[in-house]
C-alpha cells in the first residue's frame, strides 16, 4: 500500500516535470484564490483591508490568462469552425492549414514584438500597492505570446510528422 502511494507520488513529480506550464497554471489559480480569500477575511472580520493583495491578484490574473490561452494553444482547445475544413481533401487540407498557422504566427509573432516594446516602456512605472515594477504584469503578455507561437508552430510539425493512420478520421 505505501509502495503504491509512494509510486503515484513519483508519477506526480514526473508528470509536473514534462508539463510546468499547468504545474504553474495551478500555482497560479491557487495562489489567486487564496490572495483574495484572504483580503475577504481581512475586510470582513479584521475591518481592514489588505492594500496589496487585490493588485497583487489582478497582476497574477494577467499571468494567469496569458498562459492559460497557451495552454489551450498545446492543447488544441481553442474555437475553430471545421465544418468546411472537414469536406476538404488532404492536399487543400494542409493548404489551408500552412495558410492558418502562418497567419496565426504572423499576428503572434507581432503582438510578442509590441508587448515587449511597451513591456520595456512601462519598465519605470511603479505599481502604488505592491512597489514593483510595471513591467512585471506587462511581461505576462511576452511570455504568453511566446509560448502561444511555440504551441502553434509545434503542433502543426507534429501533424505533418503524424502518420496516416494516426488522423483522426471524420467519418462516424
Amino acid at each position: 500500500m505505501e509502495e503504491n502511494k509512494e509510486k503515484t507520488n513519483v508519477d506526480q513529480l514526473k508528470w509536473l516535470l514534462k508539463n510546468p506550464l499547468e504545474g504553474v497554471l495551478c500555482l497560479l489559480l491557487i495562489t489567486i484564490v487564496l490572495l483574495t480569500f484572504i483580503q475577504v477575511i481581512f475586510r470582513y472580520v479584521f475591518h481592514s483591508s489588505l492594500s496589496w493583495s487585490e493588485e497583487l491578484a489582478r497582476y497574477m490574473f494577467l499571468w494567469l490568462a496569458t498562459l492559460t490561452s497557451a495552454y489551450a494553444f498545446k492543447t488544441g482547445s481553442h474555437f475553430a469552425l471545421r465544418f468546411v475544413t472537414n469536406k476538404l481533401g488532404p492536399k487543400p487540407l494542409a493548404v489551408v492549414n500552412f495558410l492558418v498557422v502562418t497567419i496565426v504566427s504572423l499576428f503572434l509573432i507581432l503582438f510578442t514584438w509590441k508587448a515587449i516594446e511597451y513591456t520595456f516602456s512601462m519598465a519605470g512605472q511603479i505599481a502604488p500597492s505592491t512597489g514593483m515594477s510595471m513591467a512585471v504584469p506587462y511581461s505576462s503578455a511576452i511570455v504568453g505570446g511566446g509560448l502561444m507561437l511555440y504551441y502553434v508552430v509545434k503542433n502543426w510539425i507534429d501533424s505533418i510528422r503524424k502518420p496516416k493512420s494516426e488522423v483522426p478520421t471524420t467519418e462516424n
